[in-house]
């Protein structure tokens, strides 16, 4: 009996083991070039069949890991992993880089500092050093946000690869509140002086309330791969305070830019 046991202990075993290898092998197919995939190119790539695949993708949809668009008839990573993507990059280059950068920021401006990092067709925020003012503004890290709506997205997208910002620009852009952009062409206006400017600045588009002044963090290769931001009430974010704010948040986001080895060359 003991041997029988054994014996039909292990191929049980051995089929748990490699059905949570073909969900792992599906879930990373989403982390290369194509943001996009069908059932039938994930199953070639994998040597899988498609009933399979299938099964496993819309397990994943159920649990927003992955979300199925009708019109492309494929799926897409979702905001189930851009949030468990956000708890790994918690020790990530760019937060450990920005860290000492933030706490500068915060008393240099008197407002709370943020780092966020490029997830996907999303962004997350990283961390944040608060204010210390009575009133404040705090951030939800981990919480995926759309790449069109506030300052903070708005760095990235403006200074991102431009297949990612082509895809936002042609996906819908949600409204979060009474202030955000959900007009392409104002977008597409608003990323270009974000672009001379090296700033994005933003008046409750996200959050309403929430005033923001953000700028870009670039990788090696010269494209955005998150962003810092100065936040707080918006009643404090006046024309004359956004100036003041402006170099210092630029010269930051510079900063930790350098430390991560980019070295000068914007592409977009």
């Amino acid at each position: 009996m003991t041997e029988t046991k054994k014996g039909s202990a292990e191929p049980r075993n051995r089929g748990g083991t490699e059905s949570a290898s073909r969900v792992a092998d599906v879930l990373l197919a989403f982390a290369g070039e194509q943001g996009r995939l069908g059932v039938s190119e994930i199953a070639r790539r994998l040597g899988l069949s498609k009933a399979v695949v299938y099964r496993i993708l819309r397990s994943l949809a159920s649990r927003q890991l992955v979300i199925f668009e009708e019109h492309t008839r494929s799926y897409r990573l979702g905001p189930a992993a851009a949030t468990l993507g956000a708890r790994a990059l918690r020790d990530f280059d760019l937060r450990r880089a920005a860290m000492p950068v933030l706490s500068r920021l915060q008393r240099e401006t008197g407002e709370t500092a943020t780092v966020s990092a490029l997830v996907g067709t999303h962004r997350v925020y990283l961390d944040q050093v608060l204010s210390l003012n009575e009133i404040k503004m705090s951030v939800q890290i981990g919480h995926p946000f759309p790449l069109h709506a506030g300052a903070s997205s708005r760095a990235i997208l403006a200074f991102c690869m431009p297949e990612l910002r082509e895809t936002v620009l042609h996906g819908t852009l949600e409204r979060l509140t009474p202030g955000t952009i959900t007009n392409r062409r104002r977008l597409e206006e608003e990323l270009e002086r974000v672009r001379r400017e090296g700033t994005a600045i933003s008046f409750g588009e996200r959050q309403v309330g929430a005033g923001s002044v953000a700028t870009p963090v670039f990788g090696i290769d010269g494209y955005a791969i998150g962003s810092l931001s100065v936040c707080g009430p918006v009643d404090r974010f006046n024309e004359e305070t956004v100036d003041r704010l402006r170099p210092l948040v630029r010269e930051a986001g510079l900063e930790v830019s350098k430390k991560l080895g980019w070295e000068g060359g914007v592409s977009g």
